[in-house]
């Protein structure tokens, strides 16, 4: 079971690949975006609830098997607050490369909410919920943007 929750924690196994886990990650958010973004929203928010119930506790699991706080292997966080930054997003690749890099300064720079969750909840909730609060300050700003180009 320890490798079936790695498996989910660890992206699919990009969170193994060198240098920079969380861009992998997040890289790996945009492809699985690719396979859904056609859904109903019910159906796109259904998939995004089971992936952070699984994602927190795969996490979870995660920082026992690894003993360590927040692995930088474990991106299923990444994965999901990627899918939060995308959801809607016009299948542009324009919109697309936005919203990769919106997630990304929101989840490094971590500025209010996202620093205040990082900081005071921790564990498999912890890991989700700071990456899920980047996502969606990064989705607020594509759509704001999108709505001010008229896209």
């Amino acid at each position: 079971m320890d490798k079936v929750f790695l498996f989910i924690a660890t992206g699919f196994g990009s969170g193994w690949l060198p240098k920079a886990p969380g861009t992998w990650g997040s890289l790996a958010g945009v492809l699985l975006w690719l396979g859904l973004h056609q859904l109903a929203p019910a159906s796109y928010a259904a998939a995004l609830a089971v992936l952070f119930v699984l994602g927190t506790a795969a996490a979870g699991a995660a920082e026992k098997i690894l003993d360590q706080g927040d692995p930088g292997a474990v991106v299923i966080d990444e994965i999901v607050g990627q899918l939060i930054a995308l959801a809607f997003a016009p299948a542009y690749p324009l919109a697309l490369a936005a919203g990769f890099a919106l997630f990304r300064f929101f989840d490094i720079l971590k500025p209010f909410p996202v620093g205040w969750l990082d900081r005071h909840i921790h564990g498999g909730l912890g890991i989700m919920l700071d990456d899920m609060a980047a996502g969606a300050c990064a989705c607020l700003c594509l759509h704001a943007v999108l709505w001010l180009l008229g896209l």
